[in-house]
């Protein structure tokens, strides 16, 4: 066991469920809060299932969980988790948008996982906020809330909201709640023990398959990306990737700029910064080593293009990874409020 370096207060949290609601992001939020009491020896945190009824919800798998509490009696909680799932729009209801925008006037934080987000968008109160949302539903809801600035990040933590992406993406977010609150070394602990290989920050990137944004009548476009992903350590010039498929080079370039609003020699070096940061926080190969592997011409050259996307050069990415403070949420530190 650990012992928590910070004073450790009872954090309770509520998860709304909705109707097929995801069960792995549910349990993903859940589970790092029960590991961490159970390594701190403490009861650092409560959490209460929730529904508007109190009747439990079928998650999307067919299964439910429980206990369950209805909203009116959910008691008071440091925030309110929203969690979505298939069919959100059908699941979202005029009782739960009305009790999330008297969460907001109450300066109660909010959160959603998975597709919670849209039930967030809908009751509006994701204004001036960065929001993630699982990327299979993110042309809808561009299209639907075109003010609200979506992300493909893995989650986004802002002044009272706490929005995150599905599949175990929640399990990221919790432990970095989880670090704000207990340290590194507890966090650091949780991910061993669910042998989790790093904690993903807001860095991070959901995977989002090249055929969803683009359709798969695409089909020049997916094959030129395909190749650029094959050809990462000697990277072919867009002349070879051309000759490669059979068509022109300003071929190419309309295509990238049509569907994916960028020139591909933009995609291709973004593609490779990628590769190059997955060697980084993945492997214990030198800057030299992954500057070749990723078809860099020098480690400045490397350095200078990774700065130019990151925002730091790769030597600060372990330093990172290996030192990083406790978080400092934006919005401060929590308190119990009353529904």
């Amino acid at each position: 066991m650990l012992e928590s370096t910070k004073v450790a207060p009872t954090y309770r949290f509520a998860f709304v469920t909705l109707d097929n609601y995801s069960m792995i992001a549910l349990s993903s939020a859940i589970e790092p809060l029960r590991m961490a009491n159970h390594l701190s020896r403490r009861e650092v945190y409560q959490w209460v299932i929730v529904t508007l009824d109190g009747q439990p919800a079928v998650a999307s798998n067919g299964m439910s969980m429980g206990p369950t509490v209805a909203l009116d009696d959910m008691g008071p909680v440091n925030i309110v988790f929203v969690c979505g799932g298939i069919k959100v729009k059908e699941a979202v209801t005029p009782p739960l948008l009305h009790a999330l925008r008297r969460f907001a006037q109450r300066h109660i934080p909010i959160g959603s996982l998975c597709t919670g987000s849209y039930a967030l968008a809908k009751a509006g109160v994701l204004e001036k906020h960065r929001v993630a949302i699982h990327w299979e539903n993110m042309a809808g809801l561009l299209e639907e809330f075109p003010g609200i600035n979506f992300t493909e990040k893995l989650f986004s933590i802002g002044y009272d909201r706490y929005t995150c992406s599905g599949g175990v993406a929640p399990l990221d977010l919790m432990l970095h709640l989880i670090r704000e609150h207990l340290g590194h070394d507890i966090a650091s602990a949780i991910s061993e023990q669910f042998i989790v290989e790093r904690i993903r920050d807001d860095n991070d990137r959901q995977r989002v398959p090249l055929q969803s944004q683009v359709g798969s009548c695409h089909e020049n476009l997916l094959k030129v990306a395909s190749l650029m992903e094959s050809n990462i350590e000697e990277p072919l010039s867009l002349d070879e990737l051309a000759d490669e498929i059979g068509i022109s080079r300003r071929q190419i370039e309309r295509l990238f700029k049509r569907y994916l609003n960028c020139v591909p020699t933009k995609y291709y070096l973004d593609l490779r910064l990628r590769r190059a940061r997955e060697l980084l926080l993945q492997t214990s190969m030198s800057i030299l080593d992954i500057t070749i592997a990723c078809g860099f011409q020098s480690p400045p050259h490397f350095s200078k293009c990774y700065r130019g996307l990151f925002g730091y050069p790769p030597s600060a990415e372990r330093v990172q990874t290996r030192s990083k403070p406790a978080l400092a949420s934006s919005s401060g530190p929590l308190l119990a409020l009353q529904h």
